[in-house]
């Protein structure tokens, strides 16, 4: 599935289940707590912190898709082709940082 048709996806997936999209403020702090979850697994889970009993189960996975779910929702509701859009910033990227992360010394 590319972006373009997860976005499709979510879309059919909101007519049919959900009643409406959350409006953008209410998808911008949904989008946050699911940030904060999947934060919150890789600091225990990678990071220095113990992780805590009722975490462990936590499936990194499921809260990462969490994320992309809001973010396609975010997307289809603002009209933005995320795919078109993912594409360019690639493009982008590739161009400006393929010297400068081969130069970095920090990454040898």
């Amino acid at each position: 599935m590319n972006i373009q048709n997860a976005q499709q996806a979510v879309d059919e997936w909101i007519q049919n289940h959900g009643v409406r999209y959350f409006n953008e403020l209410t998808n911008m702090a949904q989008l946050t707590e699911e940030v904060g979850e999947v934060a919150r697994i890789i600091a225990r889970r990678y990071g220095e912190q113990s992780e805590k009993e009722s975490d462990k189960n936590k499936d990194l996975g499921e809260e990462l898709a969490d994320v992309l779910f809001v973010v396609l929702c975010l997307a289809n509701q603002t009209g933005v082709n995320l795919q078109h859009s993912f594409e360019k910033k690639l493009d982008i990227k590739t161009k400006r940082d393929h010297d400068r992360h081969h130069n970095n010394e920090k990454l040898k």
